[in-house]
């Protein structure tokens, strides 16, 4: 049962990794947060979604939000953007609210982040779709207390922006108050950094974001998307192994 936010008030240098415009993606975003009971089965479908998806091009965002932190326990991983980020999909998508858990795929369709049977049906309709817009993500490179990555949009539309996301594969917390007080919670794709810029006339470049304390090559990695700013669907996207 989905909990509703009340007090919502954001070598491997020459990698490449292309995403074919003439195939399909799905860009899972999922709102969350380790003081809400209700998003541990959310966190589990997507874990499973990850691990049965590996090879395919299933990109898993876990955006921890911030305004269940005064409710008794402070997510770690939480941050204002990302509530801020939830709060913009309520303006895009019709009908929408704002509440944990809570799944978006490809900008455009939301829905409870624990119903698997319609996550898995929004991910095979997405996945047959054609992609607008060829990403590609080049030169991933980490040091200085940031990581730069190149990318290159094709066919990317009018009022689009790249979104780069830093994402920690997973992360075990033992969280003790609040209403998961006692558990050991198993997360994944966690999203530690984020940074949009426009892409206006400038569809390839250099995107610089800063590293987080703790920074393990090994544990994280990037995934980028393409998407309209006007209705927040998503066009495109891309992923890159440090």
């Amino acid at each position: 049962m989905a909990t509703q936010a009340f007090m919502v008030i954001k070598e491997k240098d020459a990698f490449i990794l292309s995403r074919p415009a003439d195939n399909g993606f799905a860009v899972v975003e999922l709102f969350t947060s380790e003081g809400c009971s209700s998003c541990p089965p959310a966190d589990a479908l997507v874990a499973r979604v990850q691990k049965e998806s590996a090879g395919k091009p299933v990109y898993i965002l876990a955006y921890h939000v911030d305004y269940w932190d005064r409710l008794g326990w402070k997510d770690a991983f939480s941050e204002a953007a990302y509530s801020a980020r939830q709060r913009q999909y309520a303006r895009w998508i019709k009908g929408a609210e704002v509440y944990t858990p809570q799944a978006i795929v490809n900008g455009r369709k939301e829905f409870v982040g624990s119903q698997e049977g319609t996550l898995r049906n929004t991910l095979k309709a997405d996945l047959a779709e054609t992609a607008k817009t060829e990403l590609q993500l080049s030169d991933l490179k980490a040091a200085g207390g940031k990581f730069t990555v190149k990318y290159q949009a094709k066919g990317a539309m009018d009022n689009s922006s790249l979104v780069v996301a830093l994402v920690e594969k997973n992360a075990p917390s033992k969280v003790m108050k609040g209403e998961n007080a006692g558990r050991t919670l198993a997360h994944v794709q966690i999203v530690r950094k984020l940074q949009t810029a426009a892409l206006a006339n400038h569809n390839s470049g250099l995107v610089s974001v800063p590293l987080p304390d703790g920074f393990s090559a090994d544990a994280y990695e990037v995934i980028a998307f393409v998407q309209n700013t006007t209705d927040g669907n998503i066009n495109g996207a891309a992923k890159a192994e440090f």
